[in-house]
């Protein structure tokens, strides 16, 4: 029978398990992004954006490690269906393809506010979640904004 603490470190797990997969869902979302725009000057800011979120998986991963779990190795249907968007979105416009980056952060950025929630969120995972990575989407909606600017 699994201790209340283990417990709580499984549901953790899970947690930043689901985190990872959005993270991972965000780069394909990205990549998928950065095609359409060639060699327009925003590209530097949707690739740094893009590695930002790389980097979330990175530490998203390491916390798991840390708790004893394995990271989630894939986006999961969100992935596919993300991706999805994009490329629709790529079809239609360098405008609406921002739009649906946005729209795909600020859907990470309240999946991370739901999480910090959670009675099982350990404070390790609650301070990287609230220290670093919600602050990074923040500036990512900062950015995809200018961004929606520059392609208008």
């Amino acid at each position: 029978m699994k201790t209340v603490m283990e417990t709580e470190q499984a549901e953790c797990i899970e947690l930043c398990n689901k985190m990872i997969r959005g993270e991972r869902s965000a780069v394909d979302t990205y990549n998928s992004a950065i095609d359409k725009f060639g060699d327009h000057p925003v590209m530097n800011e949707l690739r740094r954006i893009r590695d930002e979120h790389q980097k979330s998986v990175v530490d998203l991963e390491a916390n798991v490690r840390s708790m004893g779990g394995d990271p989630a190795m894939d986006s999961g249907y969100w992935g596919i269906f993300a991706t999805l968007v994009q490329n629709t979105a790529n079809l239609l416009g360098k405008e609406s393809a921002v739009e649906a980056l946005a729209q795909g952060e600020q859907k990470g950025l309240d999946d991370y506010r739901d999480a910090t929630k959670s009675d099982f969120l350990m404070p390790s995972c609650r301070a990287l979640f609230t220290t670093t990575l919600i602050p990074r989407i923040q500036n990512h909606l900062q950015v995809l904004d200018k961004i929606e600017d520059a392609v208008n």
